[in-house]
């Protein structure tokens, strides 16, 4: 094989895996939008999470990408927010 048909080659694939990752992906946020429908939570901890991923995937930063500092901030508040959730889910329950 010569070299541009090599390239192309070693292109395809990785192009391959990196659909496969991403569908993978795309299940896997299909799901966890299910779950945290089913689970009850109300709309602005979802919004909030939504919000952390659109974040996490957009190529607009506040920091350079080579720093995922702010992503990782970001993603971990917004955790927290869904974490706690439930507690203000159990304050509005009648016993």
């Amino acid at each position: 094989m010569d070299v541009p048909t090599t390239l192309v080659v070693v292109a395809a694939v990785l192009a391959a895996a990196l659909f496969a990752v991403a569908a993978a992906v795309l299940v896997r946020l299909v799901r966890a939008r299910r779950g945290l429908r089913l689970a009850g939570l109300p709309t602005g901890p979802r919004w909030v999470f939504w919000g952390a991923v659109l974040y996490f995937v957009l190529p607009a930063d506040v920091l350079p990408d080579p720093v995922y500092l702010d992503d990782i901030g970001v993603l971990l508040l917004a955790l927290r927010s869904v974490r706690r959730a439930p507690d203000h889910l159990s304050e509005h329950v009648p016993d």
